[in-house]
């Protein structure tokens, strides 16, 4: 559900039927936020675009840790969820990827994956008291200035995706209802998962 009037899955023509083929290609079923974009479809390809080329030059793992900083920062039960779901899936088991939801700085982490989710957390929390010192500490750990700025921007473009969804009331999809018990406790920082059902779109005629 939303708190705004969206094109339904089955009415789906056009540009807004591609963008749900689109999304249910990628994930089995048109997701919750996609139906949010289907007043504007064409804001969702900008997206797109915009998170492609953020993403061109970030390693994925590092994008999904920062991102899920950045989502729990920002109380996104839908993108800590999906990312969180991402990290499970690629890089941790469902074991560790609770600790890290739970604290990630006592998640068994290497000490250049916290600083950068520290970064991203304060980031998204008040970029006013961000310092150059902050910066200076992704240095110290490695990190070269483009990276710094690759780790910003997946914080940035966080805030907007998140921040959209969940001013219009989007849930995160039921499907994340399969995620084991505490983990998904834990990534769930705030709107409850949906208990509609997810849906896909029907065959062409």
């Amino acid at each position: 559900m939303s708190f705004i009037t969206t094109v339904p899955v089955a009415e789906a023509t056009d540009d807004v039927r591609k963008m749900y083929e689109q999304q249910q290609a990628s994930l089995g079923y048109v997701p919750n936020y996609a139906k949010v974009f289907s007043l504007r479809p064409g804001v969702m390809a900008g997206w797109r675009g915009l998170l492609g080329s953020i993403r061109a030059t970030l390693d994925t793992r590092r994008y999904e840790l920062v991102t899920l900083a950045a989502a729990r920062a920002l109380r996104s039960s839908y993108c800590s969820l999906a990312h969180g779901t991402v990290l499970r899936d690629q890089f941790y088991d469902s074991a560790q990827l609770t600790s890290i939801a739970e604290d990630f700085t006592r998640g068994g982490l290497d000490s250049s994956d916290v600083a950068i989710m520290r970064f991203a957390e304060k980031m998204v929390t008040d970029a006013s008291s961000v310092t150059e010192a902050d910066v200076q500490t992704l240095r110290e750990h490695g990190l070269t200035d483009p990276e710094i700025f690759d780790v910003a921007a997946a914080a940035a473009a966080r805030c907007f995706f998140s921040k959209l969804l969940d001013a219009l009331g989007a849930e995160p999809d039921a499907a994340y209802n399969d995620l084991e018990a505490d983990l998904r406790q834990r990534l769930t920082v705030g709107r409850p998962i949906s208990e509609e059902s997810v849906e896909q779109l029907p065959l062409r005629s």
